[in-house]
């Protein structure tokens, strides 16, 4: 009789201790911190891996120690305050900003939560932080020199790749803020160039098709990709269009060279997602945006695939060539 008692309170307490395991899982997520990220392009961005890199080398791994809850949206500018407000609601313990277009809208959305950011822009000039040393307020992050300010920049580099093409086309996403500063800027250097610049609009697959069918009746013999998360996040459908057109193509990104595209000249966005996921890390422990300086990557690259271009039949100027930070062969 003793015997089964014993047996019996034993099972009691086991059944017990098995209950409480799923609890304690759940109690452990529940005091995980949450970071709120919050981009303006697309779920399928080969960054996110530098940015759990960055957060693991401060000490965070995703779905052991942080949660990371994220919003995309997917090139629909006008849907960034929404998102920004859903994941204020959920009160995260740092909210991360992957385009000035997020950056701004989530500083709208709190004064409170600390902010960090990722933007190919000025953030004195846009107004996110008082100045780079001491940012105030409750966001800092990192910055480089992209967008519109490289742009020009881009088509001289396209320029002296295909010396002999009269006529480029600029592919940019009308309802990007920046889009209209760089067709300005753009046109002013086309000129400049003595060359006849096409400004192409794109801000749906279907739209990107209409574009190069526009682009051939233009007869234009190169292509320009703006900078725009929707456009990158379509890498693969533009590079499939300047293959089958055998276009020379420059943009912004790395990793459109990377994939096939012609080149690319601009900075390193994945070593500054990085970056900036470090600094994630940083608040997560304690510290304050307000006195954390402002990253600048102001290193600026230029990439060339030498296999497209002996595909579609480009030699590029040994000065170019020598002047390449990296050639894919």
């Amino acid at each position: 009789m003793h015997f089964r008692q014993w047996k019996r309170r034993d099972f009691i307490t086991l059944l017990g201790t098995a209950a409480a395991w799923p609890l304690a899982g759940r109690a452990q997520q529940l005091t995980m911190p949450i970071v709120g990220f919050l981009d303006s392009g697309g779920s399928e961005y080969d960054r996110v891996a530098a940015f759990r890199q960055g957060l693991k080398e401060a000490g965070y791994v995703e779905g052991q120690n942080v949660a990371v809850d994220f919003r995309w949206a997917e090139g629909r500018y006008d849907g960034l305050p929404g998102l920004a407000a859903e994941l204020v609601r959920r009160q995260p313990a740092v909210l991360f900003a992957a385009t000035i277009q997020a950056a701004l809208a989530v500083k709208a959305a709190t004064t409170s939560i600390p902010i960090v950011f990722a933007i190919g822009s000025d953030p004195v000039e846009q107004g996110l932080v008082a100045s780079l040393n001491r940012p105030g307020g409750n966001i800092t992050g990192t910055s480089w020199l992209g967008g519109a300010t490289l742009a020009p920049k881009r088509l001289e580099v396209l320029h002296e790749a295909v010396p002999n093409v009269r006529v480029i086309a600029a592919l940019v996403n009308p309802t990007n803020p920046i889009a209209e500063g760089e067709a300005i800027n753009l046109k002013e250097t086309a000129r400049a160039l003595g060359l006849q610049l096409h400004i192409l609009n794109a801000s749906t697959g279907r739209q990107i098709e209409e574009a190069f069918a526009a682009l051939i009746q233009l007869r234009a013999g190169a292509i320009l990709i703006g900078a725009d998360n929707f456009l990158f996040g379509r890498r693969g459908q533009l590079i499939v269009r300047t293959a089958r057109h055998a276009l020379p193509a420059i943009s912004q990104w790395r990793e459109f060279a990377a994939a096939g595209s012609l080149m690319s000249y601009g900075t390193n966005v994945s070593e500054a997602w990085r970056q900036a996921a470090v600094y994630v890390g940083r608040v997560l422990k304690g510290e304050k945006p307000a006195v954390l300086p402002v990253q600048q990557a102001v290193k600026v690259e230029l990439v060339i695939n030498l296999n497209t271009a002996n595909a579609i039949g480009v030699t590029f100027p040994p000065t170019l060539l020598a002047r390449a930070d990296e050639v894919i062969e």
